[in-house]
């Protein structure tokens, strides 16, 4: 990636880099309840449920919904229903889209085709349409609707497909190391990680490393292309320093 120029893509995922992560969060803990309802058991702790959330973000792997089942629901195996029963919860209000989202679309939008790469509900359409970001989406590779979940490579592959380009040429934007950096990466996409929502609070050395560039929002993403390094050369890029 020698530079904006060369760049004729841009994927974002949604949770964290575009909506709010807790609105996955209030959808999960739903679930939870209702299953747990269903077993005449009480609400999950939420002590606890933020314990296994915030050790899984500072992870960057594995499965957060098999984590809750092992601890709320009596196993790992449990998973696939507690994502079944977090679909319909599984919502974007007004207002949680990032004020700086807009702006960066906008900035983009015309100069390089933009989609979206996400483990994410089909509704989810509707709500980027109500708050104005549709317009500015060329790809929807949205798992519900392509069938395909990241990090399968497939996802990806789809959404190059869809944007007529090659991963290098394109980039790829989001919030965690396992589902978002290291399979785009693994394609030979540039990658920049943003360090909100489900990305860990006090990133490692080691972690700052594996993406091209780390931002903490959007509202540099624009420019901070224009200096993206070739794959394999890590920076990080916090309002002109680095990582602190």
């Amino acid at each position: 990636m020698k530079g904006f120029r060369d760049v004729e893509a841009v994927f974002f995922d949604i949770g964290g880099p575009l909506y709010d992560d807790e609105n996955f969060v209030r959808a999960v803990l739903s679930a939870l309840d209702e299953l747990r309802a269903e077993r005449a058991r009480p609400p999950a702790d939420r002590e606890r449920f933020r314990q296994i959330y915030d050790e899984t973000r500072a992870r960057q792997h594995g499965s957060l919904r098999a984590a809750l089942a092992e601890e709320f629901l009596g196993g790992a195996a449990h998973r696939g229903l507690l994502h079944e029963r977090t679909g319909p919860y599984w919502k974007h209000p007004q207002g949680s889209l990032h004020t700086d989202v807009l702006p960066c679309l906008r900035a983009l939008h015309g100069s390089v085709r933009t989609g979206v790469v996400a483990n994410q509900e089909a509704t989810v359409v509707d709500a980027l349409h109500r708050d104005g970001a549709a317009p500015y989406v060329d790809v929807w590779a949205v798992s519900g609707i392509v069938g395909v979940e990241k990090p399968d490579p497939a996802l990806f592959r789809w959404a190059l497909r869809e944007a007529g380009t090659t991963a290098a040429h394109a980039v790829h934007v989001g919030n965690r190391l396992d589902t978002d950096v290291r399979p785009a990466r693994a394609l030979g996409l540039g990658t920049v990680w943003v360090l909100r929502g489900e990305a860990p609070p006090e990133p490692t050395a080691a972690q700052l490393a594996e993406p091209d560039v780390a931002v903490p929002d959007l509202s540099t993403l624009p420019e901070t292309l224009f200096r993206l390094p070739a794959p394999g050369g890590a920076s990080a890029a916090r309002d002109g320093d680095g990582p602190r």
